[in-house]
């Protein structure tokens, strides 16, 4: 089994988060936003990732810390689980439907930083999350995972329905990428040798 656990304790955030890679996408989360749990849950279901993880946070200042600081958290033990990625598929993709809208993400894990964010969204606030902390919470795991993430909403109205499918297109893009390739499974999946 593939595994990763970190603790992360800062003056703004205390976290600790377990991941297992081959899984079943069982989630025991709590980040104290009620909305983000409910993202962090259908990340781990639909990327067959167990997922443990708590979250203490300064929500009396705002969200901002709690949802970058679990965005590293969760990148630095899927890293840790992945160690030097030897034999896994490295890319993934995936377009997701939900209802009215359809989202695309596209995953490398190439050792490269890198998030392009195209989804607009029309409202401020989905439940009690600044919108604009799902750009934070994708950059913060593109930049401590060292992925390149593309995002783009093709078409869509409701904003809940937009962020959601981002995340399931998050996930089975990920759980892909982490996937063990059998044809290569001794290999690190670069021409340079290295990830």
């Amino acid at each position: 089994m593939r595994k990763g656990k970190v603790e992360r304790n800062t003056k703004e955030t205390k976290i600790s988060c377990e991941v297992n890679l081959d899984g079943a996408g069982q989630s025991n989360i709590s980040t104290q936003i009620g909305f983000f749990d409910h993202m962090l849950e259908l990340l781990s279901h639909h990327s067959l990732i167990d997922v443990d993880l708590k979250c203490e946070g300064d929500t009396n200042v705002d969200l901002h810390h709690s949802v970058e600081d679990t965005a590293y958290a969760i990148a630095l033990a899927i890293n840790k689980a992945l160690d030097d990625k030897k034999g896994i598929n490295r890319y993934g993709f995936s377009y997701v439907p939900m209802d009215e809208c359809l989202s695309r993400c596209v995953i490398d894990l190439s050792g490269r930083p890198e998030l392009v964010w195209n989804v607009n969204l029309g409202l401020k606030k989905i439940g009690e999350m600044d919108t604009e902390l799902f750009h934070e919470f994708f950059k913060a795991f593109s930049n401590e995972s060292k992925c390149n993430l593309h995002f783009e909403n093709l078409y869509g109205k409701n904003n809940h329905h937009i962020i959601e499918s981002c995340f399931k297109a998050f996930a089975k893009s990920l759980r892909f990428a982490v996937e063990i390739d059998n044809r290569r499974k001794d290999n690190i999946p670069s021409s340079k040798g290295t990830l």
